[in-house]
């Protein structure tokens, strides 16, 4: 079995920042990509960042130069860091992964419980 467990979230004023952080535990074969996707009130789901065992980075446009995401593997972690905080980017940020589990060798995207963050004066 395979979980994600985020952190790192809370209340921040505008232009401050914050680092979240996610780790996956369990029985894993690999994780070829991992990233975080947001959700405010009222607000479809949308994507912040994803990375690739590689390297491989993807942003969405609002977040673009502001976000920077990266990924320890030996640890089966990911991080986003957020510089320059906006009133908008308040959300549940969640963890996303495509991870292999070396018991079944079957790939699954999991997602993680997700992280508040609140961005106000």
């Amino acid at each position: 079995q395979v979980q994600l467990v985020e952190s790192g979230g809370g209340l921040v004023q505008p232009g401050g920042s914050l680092r979240l952080s996610c780790a996956a535990s369990g029985t894993i074969l690999s994780a070829n990509a991992m990233g975080w996707y947001r959700q405010a009130p009222g607000k479809q789901r949308e994507l912040v960042a994803t990375a690739t065992s590689n390297g491989r980075t993807n942003y969405g446009d609002s977040v673009k130069g502001r976000f920077t995401i990266s990924r320890d593997n030996a640890k089966n972690t990911v991080y986003l860091q957020m510089n320059n905080l906006k009133p908008e980017d308040t959300a549940v940020y969640y963890c996303n992964g495509e991870i292999s589990d070396f018991r079944t060798k079957l790939q699954y995207n999991y997602w993680g419980q997700g992280t508040p963050v609140t961005v106000s004066s």
